[in-house]
């Protein structure tokens, strides 16, 4: 099984990512072993898709990193918490 994940990181951007091992990467993350996460900590897990093939989770990762597939994922799998001041 292999996942595509969304991360929401301390500076509310949104890191996409693939793995076949969910816990392990999450983990990478959060101790700061990840260079491209690492700078903006804490990363929050906001959710996962998981596919039977590295293939198809390579493919849906780069779909989530276009334009259209980022529009998606903030819509329907990111939702970021609204917040009352």
């Amino acid at each position: 099984m292999w996942y595509v994940y969304f991360l929401q990181l301390g500076n509310d951007d949104v890191y996409v990512g693939s793995t076949n091992d969910l816990k392990r990467r999450f983990a990478s993350h959060q101790t700061g072993q990840v260079p491209s996460t690492k700078a903006h900590l804490p990363a929050v897990l906001k959710s996962y898709v998981a596919v039977e093939t590295e293939e198809h989770a390579r493919e849906l990762e780069s779909y989530f990193k276009s334009g259209s597939g980022k529009a998606i994922a903030q819509k329907r799998l990111v939702r970021r918490d609204k917040r009352t001041d």
